[in-house]
């Protein structure tokens, strides 16, 4: 496969798309910092660990593969790039109100049909308390309603349509991490943002799915990078800064930094956080096999 080039000037934030979810997470207030830590040039673009996106809709690869085991997540990405039209018609239906919130959520999204599944969960997640996502042991979401002065904007139309028309072509799967890049090769790069090691035995939020990320799941992680590696594939991992994290990714390069965590329970554990970028390659001067 021929090596590809990023669509636009990365460095250019205005004129990327912007995440259409708010997710627990997201990098889209570090992604113009990770921008020139990435390769310039790869083949197919993969991202596990989906979420909302922004790096994904930072690099904009025309050829991509984007997975998350959260299979909501997955279809309302689906829906985004197969009907936006109809979706924003959906969203243009709903009411701004607790007792509409609680019983909005209460209904099974399997008992909607498939843009109004999508529409739910956009909905939910701009009303819900602090943008969380979090679900119960049964994979139920169990947000409650949020205090906002004004009804939230639930979303830009311009930016959808623009997002709906970057993702055709790209596959969309509901996968485990390592399943998702069983078939990544030589020059492909992939970037994993997993739920982040706890800083603290108090820390540990993982509930995005009714599956947490285990100190185990970290292992099995690292080694899937650890694999990738040894197939000539451009890796990079976000994660807690933590002696654990840097001991499973010994003999790669860490760049640190400093994130705003804006989404969580409670204020006083919102703040800046230290986190790492791990990756495996030579910043900015990656060639992918066989170019010149």
């Amino acid at each position: 496969m021929p090596v590809q080039r990023q669509r636009s000037d990365p460095s250019a934030a205005a004129d990327r798309p912007s995440p259409f979810l708010k997710w627990a997470g997201g990098k889209g207030q570090l992604v113009s910092r990770f921008l020139p830590l990435f390769p310039t040039q790869f083949s197919r673009f993969y991202e596990p660990f989906l979420g909302g996106g922004a790096v994904y809709l930072a690099l904009q690869p025309p050829v991509a593969k984007l997975s998350d085991l959260n299979g909501d997540l997955i279809h309302c990405w689906e829906i985004v790039r197969d009907h936006p039209a109809a979706l924003m018609k959906s969203l243009d239906k709903h009411e701004f109100g607790s007792e509409y919130y609680y019983r909005l959520r209460a209904i099974q999204p399997e008992a909607l049909g498939p843009v109004e599944r999508a529409s739910r969960l956009i909905y939910l997640n701009k009303t819900c308390y602090n943008g969380l996502y979090r679900v119960n042991r049964d994979g139920r979401f169990n947000v409650p309603f949020g205090s906002y002065e004004r009804p939230p904007r639930l979303y830009d139309r311009h930016n959808l349509l623009r997002i709906s028309e970057g993702l055709h072509g790209v596959e969309l799967t509901r996968a485990s991490f390592d399943d998702a890049v069983s078939d990544a090769h030589d020059g492909d790069f992939v970037y994993f943002d997993p739920p982040y090691h706890p800083l603290s035995k108090t820390a540990n939020f993982t509930s995005y799915t009714e599956d947490s990320f285990s100190k185990r799941d970290q292992e099995k992680l690292a080694d899937t990078v650890h694999e990738l590696h040894g197939r000539g594939c451009l890796v990079a991992v976000s994660n807690s800064d933590t002696p654990e994290i840097r001991r499973l990714y010994r003999g790669f390069r860490f760049q640190a930094l400093l994130a705003t965590r804006a989404i969580n329970s409670k204020g006083s554990r919102r703040g800046k956080i230290p986190e790492l970028l791990i990756y495996n390659y030579e910043r900015r001067v990656v060639r992918a096999k066989g170019t010149e």
